[in-house]
């Protein structure tokens, strides 16, 4: 049975699950369009747990866009001080400075894509989660789900290679009636349990017995990424 004929049963098994399981994170807890945003670009090459303590500080001092957008670029930096990549700093600052003085506000993808530092998959992430729109995320959690998933053995170039291959499929099995959620639930997913190197804990995935790479003992060593990529 192919994965399209199990599409609202993948997309039951991903909502309940990210209902009961998902992490209590601060933007989650308290939702917010501006917490959202802050969280996606700190979370660009940065750890979940690295970067929780820096978001709490954050948002203390600067807790919506005028307030960022009013900050002096010193006290921007100031405060993203030990995350490294400071272009993500500097972008939120830009952002937040062009947001403010937008009318109307972007409440799309394509909107959000327009502004600074923000690309396809950040501003799929922003839309759907806070404004409900639907746009599927792909990211390398993404990948690593939709290949084992599909149980796919093509060796791709580089993730970015990876993440042109497996849209169409992540398209095809995108919940848009909870867009936000869904998003969340295959992100969540992929970075507790359905993770990288070997380490899967299947025996706690919503999607066991869909996975075809279970099915063929490949879920350890799917998604193939060629030598020069890793």
């Amino acid at each position: 049975m192919s994965l399209f004929k199990q599409r609202a049963a993948i997309q039951d098994a991903l909502i309940h699950w990210y209902a009961s399981s998902k992490r209590p994170l601060p933007w989650r807890t308290q939702p917010s369009l501006y917490r959202t945003v802050v969280s996606e670009l700190m979370a660009q090459q940065t750890q979940i747990k690295t970067m929780l303590p820096y978001f709490e500080r954050w948002i203390q001092r600067f807790p919506d866009f005028k307030a960022l957008a009013e900050a002096p670029s010193e006290e921007v930096l100031k405060h993203w001080e030990g995350l490294g990549y400071y272009s993500r700093a500097r972008n939120l600052h830009k952002l937040a400075q062009v947001y403010v003085n937008m009318d109307p506000k972007p409440s799309t993808a394509a909107e959000w894509k327009t502004l600074p530092g923000i690309g396809p998959y950040t501003s799929a992430a922003i839309s759907s989660i806070a404004q409900n729109y639907p746009a599927a995320v792909v990211d390398g959690n993404v990948v690593r789900i939709l290949a084992r998933l599909s149980n796919d053995t093509r060796e791709f170039k580089n993730n970015g290679d990876a993440v042109k291959q497996l849209t169409p499929l992540a398209d095809k099995l995108f919940n848009e009636q909870h867009p936000g959620d869904h998003n969340q639930a295959i992100m969540e997913l992929g970075a507790t349990i359905c993770r990288p190197n070997g380490r899967p804990l299947c025996e706690d995935c919503p999607l066991e017995d869909v996975c075809e790479a279970k099915k063929h003992s490949m879920q350890m060593v799917l998604p193939f990424q060629s030598k020069k990529a890793k």
